[in-house]
């Protein structure tokens, strides 16, 4: 029987999930570009980290590192000498939490893991995408999340967090450094799905009105909401980023 194949720990999801020529029809297929093979990229020609600080960086080994690199560097070649699109979607990964001994130096996760408000092993963190006491429509623009800690069904505490102008991909991981077990929201597009189920958030979408009493709907497992919401908003106008992203499935666990 072969060996599971191990997870890919992935400190930023990325902010855009599809590279297409402009003025022109791309010829052939898209190209897809797993998140780990993102991720080797990002640390290894962004940040000049070497092989093996890369395998560090990811939970791997550095020939792991190695083969991912090589392949993303392919598809990319391939991009560019054939102007095919581009989607990145899927791959063996994990969302970092920022938790310490991952080696994220001075990630905003890492920062917020030292900072946030711990939470008991009984108590269930629901995030709203929230503005002025109401519950934001647009997942990828809102600029406040209030969470609530809830226990035995009552929510029992709650704060209001700032996102700090984190774009689509970076909320969830935003989310998770957070402590959220839970997402309620209005509109939200398919690459965002994706990362909140990579890092074992729960997607309660299509929600409006008050914040509060639709935390407290939750927490009493009242709260009505759509499973299959999308976003719709300015879905032509903004290259897709908030409607149109599919990110594939990943397929390893937190």
């Amino acid at each position: 029987m072969p060996r599971p194949r191990k997870c890919r720990r992935v400190c930023h999801f990325p902010p855009a999930l599809r590279f297409a020529p402009a003025g022109q029809e791309a010829p052939g297929e898209e190209i897809v570009l797993t998140v780990d093979e993102y991720e080797t990229l990002r640390l290894m020609d962004r940040e000049g980290l070497s092989q093996e600080e890369c395998g560090q960086r990811m939970g791997v080994a550095r020939t792991t590192v190695q083969q991912i690199y090589a392949d993303a560097r392919r598809k990319l070649a391939d991009m560019l000498s054939e102007g095919r699109p581009l989607r990145i979607a899927g791959g063996e990964f994990r969302l970092c939490d920022g938790s310490p001994g991952t080696g994220c130096g001075g990630c905003f996760r890492q920062t917020l893991y030292k900072t946030r408000k711990t939470k008991g092993d009984h108590v269930m963190r629901i995030a709203v995408t929230y503005e002025n006491g109401s519950i934001f429509q647009h997942f990828g623009h809102t600029e406040q999340f209030k969470l609530y800690d809830v226990e035995e069904g009552k929510v029992v505490s709650s704060q209001v967090v700032d996102t700090n102008g984190s774009g689509h991909g970076a909320l969830a991981g935003l989310l998770s450094a957070l402590g959220a077990d839970a997402l309620i929201c209005g509109g939200i597009g398919g690459g965002a799905r994706a990362a909140l189920e990579a890092a074992g958030i729960k997607l309660y979408g299509g929600v409006s009105g008050d914040a509060d009493r639709a935390a407290e709907a939750l927490a009493a497992g009242k709260l009505d909401y759509d499973p299959d919401v999308m976003c719709s908003h300015h879905e032509e106008g903004h290259h897709g980023q908030c409607g149109e992203h599919g990110c594939g499935e990943h397929h390893c666990g937190n």
